[in-house]
């Protein structure tokens, strides 16, 4: 696979990821100040919108980060990236594993609807992560088809 190709495609992920995570903080915010607007004391909702707009924030400065990092990559740069996703795919699964986790633990340890909530948001954040990160492996395994 070309170079470019390759910053193309991750110039392409880190512009899906910064829609996510800039998404993701305003919904978050939005839910947070409709909740604090009505006056509702919704834990499952609150919890749920405030591991989204966090979420959403750290995806953000990763992207930021990463696109100050942004160059052509060799064989082994590549290597090293398709390495790394994979890493990110684990560890995004885990992510969601934990957030079930907390969820049903909530749920079944004491009925807390805030711990729920959370739990959900973590599931929500972590499949997201690990889609985004599989469409740019897919994206890699077709250039290098092609």
């Amino acid at each position: 696979m070309w170079a470019d190709a390759l910053l193309s495609l991750e110039r392409a992920h880190l512009l899906r990821l910064a829609i996510w995570g800039g998404g993701s903080v305003l919904l978050g915010t939005f839910t947070l100040a409709w909740l604090a607007m009505r006056g509702s004391s919704s834990p499952l909702l609150r919890h749920f919108a405030i591991q989204t707009a966090a979420w959403g924030a750290v995806d953000l400065a990763i992207c930021a980060w990463a696109a100050r990092t942004l160059a052509l990559r060799d064989l082994d740069g590549a290597t090293s990236l398709i390495n790394f996703l994979w890493l990110n795919v684990g560890l995004d699964a885990g992510y969601a594993g934990v957030g079930l986790t907390i969820a049903l633990c909530s749920w079944r340890l004491g009925k807390k609807l805030g711990g729920v909530g959370a739990g959900m948001g973590i599931i929500v954040q972590g499949l997201a992560l690990a889609l985004l990160d599989l469409v740019l492996l897919a994206q890699i395994a077709a250039a290098r088809a092609a």
